[in-house]
């Protein structure tokens, strides 16, 4: 076998977003899924629980093992909170780069994943050199890391539309709002009353108003930006689609004078993942199904003090798999856009 194969392991991989990963590596010219686990699905392949991967993936799940895993030189992981954790500090030892897709290395506060995840972090060590998976504003940090903290969704769309106006401090950091609505594959694929069609459909709905897990991964890394501390409502909505998110926001311009599409088109410029829309426009979720974009577009209603930014991604793609591709390509010097490149898809 050649030497730049990639071989990966992928733990987890019977949710949307495993399915996800194993869609978008059967692209990948030098990526090849070695291991897939499951200890449900054991023995089964890949291709017989998600039908659309027949004749791109013949891989068979097999039981988690840490020596089988180790044998990779990448780890996905696509499993519940708590569960890579307490197995990447063994595959790092061994040489294995790990892109966690949970909660478990995007928080540096031990105490603060404590409070939302209500657990001890199991390697407070290895959680100090992870890496935050948003390659818009880690990416050098990226390149070199051994763990890298895939970011979740919410938090990828409410970041890249919040982020030109924080790093400019044209806008009053104390008063943000992100008001995001997403489709129903971001509860996950496990049997849910609140995720069956017939409650979902036909219905909007709040959620995690009092608090939302992702809120402390957005503060955290927009504080950073802003240097200090940043004041963010957040209220997640779920909407009767499948895939899908946008995030609404809102802040009080400071800075009345600054020209924010100009501001966005040269933040952004460069950036294959993020297209800044001309002035006037409003971005679509369908516009990104299926594809690793963010689009935004920036607007200042009636010329007042309130600067509007709509994001829209899709969930699973650059709110989650699609976005550790991104991270995967990055940490093994591949072309930042291999296996990204398709373009969404519709109706």
């Amino acid at each position: 076998m050649s030497s730049n194969v990639i071989e990966v392991g992928i733990v987890g991989g019977t949710g949307y977003t495993g399915a996800e990963l194993l869609r978008l590596l059967a692209r990948h010219p030098r990526a090849r899924v070695k291991v897939l686990t499951s200890r449900q699905e054991a023995g089964k392949r890949a291709d017989a629980l998600f039908p659309q991967l027949r004749g791109f993936c013949d891989v068979s799940y097999t039981a988690p093992d840490i020596e089988a895993l180790a044998g990779c030189h990448a780890v996905f992981f696509a499993t519940p909170h708590g569960t890579a954790m307490g197995m990447a500090p063994a595959l790092v030892e061994r040489g294995v780069k790990v892109i966690d897709l949970s909660a478990d290395f995007r928080l540096k506060d031990t105490a603060v994943y404590k409070r939302w995840y209500q657990h001890e972090h199991a390697c407070p060590d290895l959680l100090a050199e992870a890496v935050y998976g948003l390659p818009e504003l880690h990416r050098h940090e990226i390149a070199k890391a051994r763990v890298v903290g895939n970011p979740g969704c919410y938090p990828t769309a409410v970041s890249l539309g919040l982020l030109p106006l924080l790093e400019a401090g044209v806008v009053d950091r104390g008063s943000l709002i992100a008001d995001c609505k997403s489709g129903v594959s971001g509860a996950g694929r496990e049997l849910k009353l609140g995720s069956m069609f017939v409650e979902a459909s036909d219905n909007l709905k709040s959620y995690g108003v009092a608090g939302h897990r992702h809120l402390p991964e957005i503060v955290q890394e927009l504080s950073a930006v802003a240097g200090a501390d940043v004041g963010l409502t957040f209220i997640p909505h779920l909407i009767p689609m499948i895939r899908g998110m946008q995030a609404t926001i809102y802040a009080r311009l400071t800075h009345p004078e600054t020209d924010l599409q100009a501001l966005f088109e040269s933040r952004y410029r460069g950036e294959p993942f993020v297209d800044v829309l001309p002035a006037g426009t409003e971005p679509e979720t369908r516009s990104v199904r299926a594809s690793n974009t963010c689009r935004l577009a920036v607007h200042r209603p009636g010329g007042g003090d309130t600067v509007v930014v709509l994001s829209v991604i899709d969930n699973l793609t650059k709110g989650a798999a699609g976005q550790a591709v991104q991270c995967f390509n990055l940490m093994f010097d591949c072309d930042e856009q291999t296996a990204l490149d398709a373009p969404p898809i519709a109706p």
